[in-house]
């Protein structure tokens, strides 16, 4: 099961370099496979609205929770002590670090094109590579 990292997402949704392999990876990873912190959702929103993109946002929501659905994680308040710690140990920034928590609080496999996951105990995998897993 995967958490998919904010530039996963924006990768398909902007036709990024990478946007094929990543819509391959989301066509053939069973969707309830599929996890999304809230962060990473009002990340997507955010950067959509500034690109005045709001039907592609829209369109997004929309398949996200589709039935069945990509599963939506959220932290709590006590995780923020966590957060912190990995911000520290492992030199990432606050958004990392809650993608981090999160997959390991869950579980989770990373998915991410961000290389500083590399330096952490639970890494990362791309796209092209959780395909293969």
């Amino acid at each position: 099961m995967y958490l998919v990292d904010t530039n996963v997402w924006l990768e398909a949704l902007l036709e990024q370099e990478h946007s094929t392999i990543v819509k391959h990876f989301l066509v053939n990873t069973p969707t309830e496979n599929l996890f999304i912190t809230d962060f990473s959702l009002h990340s997507v929103a955010v950067v959509l609205s500034r690109l005045k993109q709001l039907q592609v946002l829209q369109q997004f929501v929309q398949d996200l929770f589709a039935t069945p659905s990509v599963r939506l994680v959220a932290l709590s308040p006590s995780d923020f002590d966590r957060v912190l710690a990995v911000m520290i140990d492992y030199s990432l920034d606050f958004d990392d670090a809650y993608q981090y928590v999160a997959a390991e609080r869950l579980g989770l496999q990373l998915v991410s094109f961000d290389h500083d996951f590399d330096r952490t105990p639970l890494g990362r995998l791309r796209p092209g590579e959780a395909l293969q897993t």
